[in-house]
């Protein structure tokens, strides 16, 4: 939850007495009021992406109140608007409700009812800015190459370089991680960042698919080659000519096809089933496995040769529990991604649910988060579950870190967090976490992070 010295308050009223006396009911709740006396001033002082709350009078020479929602509306449907009205001037109150008004005060008002209409206005205004800050640096994902790869640690930014670098070349690569790291993801991501972009991406699942027909389905076969072949069909390799084949969990794939697989490799050529002549390949083979390879070719588990064609450059994939600051910054972002789909709003994360997140150890990785978030956006909200109720069977004592490294692990997330959500603005993070200048400059050193990281909307 933001603390109220997060956040300004602009007081709009042309009568003097209860500009002062608001502004000082919200500086002792914690706030920063700024009054004007006039809603021509008040527009010149709201800039885009102002974080606080509006408070004006509907009566009020020149511009008035109903104006000046109006105008404020255009620039930022988004921002709350506070009406005051007389007696006798419920009506016009709830007229402006209907054009998007976010609550009125009657006069006289009592100091509690101010604090607790701008209370919620508040919170509804931190919410709105961190989806809007979300989507914008989603959307500026969007316009670089590649799927995103969220994630602002040391092991993330070296597979993001490591994905550019191999992305320029022709070699063929095998990823190699947990169940649910996003194998998928990144070799969609090297497709996307090379030459071959605007060519096909294949992908087949070896282990989804019966052995049966895997043969038919990689290589594709002639009218007549087997029983049940009525027509001619162009297998995944043939299709993906001129783009990129993935074959996940490679470690499935039957022995016997493992030698054609080998052949094709080597040659870059493909016959399909009951036919005789080569039909050359331009492809990249990207292959994905969970287990060790090298181990299984040892224990005839895997051809050998194979294993050797396919480890020309191997990537490892962290799982979650090594990358645990980037949790928070990955929730959130599938949290927006779900909300969008579902025409919802993805609420913001409080230090329990962050304490939650952190404390899980993540068997299934990136996947269980992502099935969390969009759990927690779908029910969340309508059901008031918490996200500890939402992740079954987390455990808080199944953590092996020591309680100095945990505690060191959630201050370095809700730092990184903040910096992220106020885009490295150092008295806006001081502000958020209620810290001296001097005491977060420390704890930036501390934990190597650096406030210029988070200014632009980049890919990390």
């Amino acid at each position: 939850m933001h603390e109220p010295a997060d956040t300004p308050v602009l007081i709009v009223d042309d009568e003097e007495h209860l500009r002062i006396t608001a502004s000082q009911t919200l500086e002792l709740a914690g706030y920063r009021p700024e009054a004007l006396s006039s809603a021509e001033a008040a527009l010149d002082a709201l800039s885009p992406d102002y974080p606080g709350v509006l408070i004006t009078d509907i009566r009020m020479p020149g511009m008035d109140g109903m104006a000046l929602l109006r105008e404020v509306h255009r620039r930022d449907p988004d921002l709350p608007v506070i009406l005051i009205t007389g007696h006798g001037d419920i009506s016009t109150a709830v007229a402006a409700m209907r054009e998007g008004a976010w609550d009125f005060l009657e006069k006289p008002f009592a100091g509690e009812q101010l604090t607790d209409v701008v209370r919620r206005a508040t919170e509804k205004r931190h919410l709105s800015l961190e989806n809007r800050h979300l989507k914008a640096e989603l959307d500026a994902q969007r316009a670089a190459p590649g799927p995103r790869i969220v994630g602002r640690t040391s092991a993330i930014q070296h597979l993001s370089d490591m994905l550019q670098r191999i992305s320029q070349v022709e070699a063929d690569v095998l990823l190699f991680g947990e169940t649910g790291v996003g194998k998928d993801l990144v070799a969609r991501s090297l497709h996307e960042r090379s030459s071959r972009s605007g060519q096909p991406f294949v992908a087949i699942n070896c282990g989804a698919v019966p052995e049966s027909i895997i043969e038919s389905e990689l290589f594709g076969h002639e009218k007549g080659a087997f029983t049940g072949a009525v027509e001619r069909r162009i297998g995944k390799f043939e299709h993906a000519n001129g783009g990129s084949v993935f074959l996940d969990e490679i470690e499935s794939m039957p022995l016997a096809l493992q030698v054609k697989l080998l052949r094709v490799l080597q040659e870059r050529t493909v016959e399909r089933l009951g036919a005789n002549e080569p039909i050359p390949l331009d492809i990249r083979v990207i292959a994905a496995t969970k287990t060790d390879l090298k181990a299984a070719a040892e224990n005839g588990k895997f051809r050998e040769d194979l294993y050797y064609r396919l480890n020309v450059v191997t990537l490892p994939i962290p799982p979650l529990r090594e990358r645990r600051e980037d949790i928070p910054l990955l929730f959130q972002h599938f949290a927006v991604v779900a909300a969008n789909r579902s025409s919802l709003e993805a609420p913001p994360l409080n230090a329990a649910d962050v304490s939650v997140l952190m404390a899980h150890d993540w068997p299934g990785n990136v996947r269980e988060l992502r099935n969390l978030a969009e759990r927690f956006v779908l029910l969340g909200a309508a059901y008031d579950y918490r996200l500890d109720q939402l992740l079954e069977g987390v455990d808080i004592g199944t953590n092996d870190m020591a309680l100095p490294q945990q505690v060191e692990l959630f201050e370095k997330s809700l730092i990184s967090q903040s910096l992220a959500n106020h885009h490295g603005r150092i008295t806006a993070v001081c502000e958020h976490l209620g810290l001296p200048r001097k005491t977060l400059y420390d704890k930036l050193r501390k934990y190597g992070l650096k406030a210029e990281d988070y200014r632009h909307n980049r890919e990390p």
